[in-house]
Formats: structure tokens, sequence, C-alpha cells
């Protein structure tokens, strides 16, 4: 006979977890605050396409968003599920790849994604705000300074902003051995990116460039590095991607986490050079016409936001997991002839 209070075999029956809750739970408990955030992303982005889209490419749009979501369920699935052991360099590699893929072929899709989800350009209220609040709007006060060779030194780093976003993307994703330095490089990139990719559809517009076309005294004309610029945004750009400013953010993250990183090599040399870089990178923004002023502030605003709270989410799930007993939230990746995977964190004061 069952003791009061104590449950009945019955009870525990009914008590019982399925086992198909027991993994999804385990999946949960596994999952990084950048993994739910990328899960918030596509979520928004699905529901900008699949609520509002409406132009003539709408059914291609939803073919693609649905194929980004699909490739980061599933690398999800397959590395915080554990069907690929953790720790192995499979398993760092279909994160990696499945998470990366996934958000970088959603920018690319965003010049047939931001037409199908509005067709609104708000330049002109851009420009009123700018200079009701600033009474300024550099693209305009700037043309009598632009010449060939203003424009191919502004052009040269505009371009540069590639190198600058592949030479701290690639080395700092697949070759960094400290695990917490890893994690606030690659939330902070998606805290700026994501932002920056949602944001060009809550305020679509062209840039002063269209907007004042024929109205400057001066135009922009430059070299090669003004011809590679010119091809590139052509070729590959978003179009309608002003707000916020996409080439301000990104640089001014890299110099911010250079900065907070200074006592760790290659940071200790390479956080003036990036500063020097993303202001001049910048200044490019608005001197060839391609930003107002309120995109570059914004794109601040984005890049210091993303480097502090990333590296405050971090802290906090640095210990959480470690109580919990849980692998990093992005581990660095044992390659070949590597000895050990290094899990270990920089815990100097002001060092992430």
């Amino acid at each position: 006979m069952a003791q009061l209070g104590q449950p009945t075999p019955l009870a525990r029956t009914h008590t019982h977890t399925p086992a198909r809750t027991r993994v999804a739970e385990g999946i949960a408990r596994q999952l990084g605050v950048q993994d739910w955030f990328l899960a918030g992303y596509f979520l928004l982005l699905s529901l900008a396409v699949f609520g509002f889209g409406s132009g003539p490419n709408h059914a291609e749009c939803m073919q693609w968003v649905a194929l980004d979501v699909a490739v980061f369920v599933v690398g999800v699935l397959l590395t915080r599920g554990r069907v690929l052991t953790p720790g192995t360099l499979a398993h760092g590699l279909t994160y990696r790849v499945s998470l990366f893929a996934s958000f970088l072929a959603s920018y690319f899709q965003l010049r047939i994604i931001l037409p199908d989800v509005t067709s609104k350009a708000i330049d002109a209220d851009i420009l009123s705000f700018d200079l009701s609040v600033f009474g300024y709007e550099p693209a305009v006060a700037w043309d009598h300074y632009v010449t060939p060779h203003t424009v191919e030194w502004f052009a040269f780093f505009y371009f540069s902003y590639f190198f600058l976003l592949a030479s701290h993307v690639l080395p700092m994703v697949f070759g960094d051995r400290n695990a917490k330095r890893l994690a606030h490089f690659t939330f902070g990139m998606f805290i700026v990116y994501a932002v920056g990719h949602l944001g060009y559809m809550v305020v679509p517009g062209w840039g002063p460039y269209h907007h004042l076309a024929g109205s400057f005294e001066h135009p922009i004309e430059g070299g090669l590095f003004w011809r590679l610029v010119k091809a590139t945004v052509d070729g590959a750009g978003a179009q309608k991607d002003i707000f916020p400013s996409l080439h301000t953010a990104a640089p001014t993250f890299f110099a911010i986490f250079s900065f907070m990183h200074r006592r760790s090599l290659p940071f200790k040399y390479t956080w003036p050079v990036i500063g020097f870089f993303a202001t001049q990178i910048i200044g490019a923004t608005m001197f060839l016409r391609w930003h107002w002023l309120i995109d570059v502030i914004a794109g601040l605003t984005v890049a210091t936001t993303a480097a502090f709270v990333s590296r405050a989410v971090v802290d906090w799930e640095w210990k959480r997991r470690a109580r919990l007993g849980l692998p990093p939230v992005l581990a660095a990746l044992p390659w070949p002839k590597s000895s050990e995977i290094s899990g270990e964190a920089d815990d100097r004061p002001n060092s992430c």
C-alpha cells in the first residue's frame, strides 16, 4: 500500500516525459543565445516575405527564404542535437557553415526581397529629417570637394571594406583558439548584420546618389577603385540598403572589438589601423553619396551596441554553460595536427 503523499505507479505513468519531448528539451538546453537570436532573425525575415511580400518575384523570395531556414535548422539539429559528436571537426564545420551560409545567403537575396516586401523609398523624409535635426547633409555639403583624386581616395577605402570583412571573419571563425573571444565576435557580427538587413525593410531608401541625381555640381568620377566600387554596388548590392549603414557599422564594430582585445595578438598592433580604416570608410559612405547622415549615425549606434551587448551576453552565457556542464557555444576547430580543442576563456578584465 502506497504511503500517503507518495505518487502511485499510475501517477508515475501519467507524469512520464515522452521521448520526443526529452529530445526537444535537450536540444533547447544546448542552444546558445546566438542560436535563439538567429532563429528570431529568420522568423522576422520569413514574416516579412510571407506576410508582406507581393512583388513579381514573390514566389522566388519565398523559396529562397524557406531554403535559408531549412539550412539553419538542419545545421542546429545536427550540432546542438548531438547527431554529430561535439568537439569534432565535422561538428564545428557543420555549425559554422550552416549558420554563416544561411545568414550570408539572406543578404544576397535582399536584392529581390526588399522590392518584394515594400515598393516605398523614403529618401525625401530622411533628407528632411537630417536638415531639420542636424541642419547638415554631408553628401550635399561636400559636393565642392569632389574631384577625381578625392573620389579615388575614398573609393579605395570604401572598397577595402570587403577585405576588412574577409580578413576578420575568416581567421576568427575558422582559426581563433579562444572560444570566448570567438563567441563575442560571431554574436556581435550577427547582431550588426541582422539589424541591418531588417532595418532596410523598415526604412527603405536609395541614398543621395539616386534621390538627388542631377542636382550635384561635381559628378563622381574616379579611377580603378571607383570603377570597382561602382561595379560591385551595381552587380551585387541590395540597392535600397541604406539604413543603417553597414559600411559604417561593420568596420566600427571591428575597431571596437579590436580595442577591447588589444591585450592579445594581433589586435595589439592592428586596432589603430582598423580604427583609421573605419573612419575613412565612414567618410566614404557619405562622400560617395551612398548614405545620408542618419544612416551613418544609426550604423555607429548598431556597432557600439553590438560590441558591448555581445560581450555582456557572452560573459553571462559562459558562466551559465560552465555551471550546467555544457561545452562552449562555439568551440575552436580541432584542425589536423592540433593537440586539443581550445575551450579556455580569456578571463582577464576588459579582454572579452
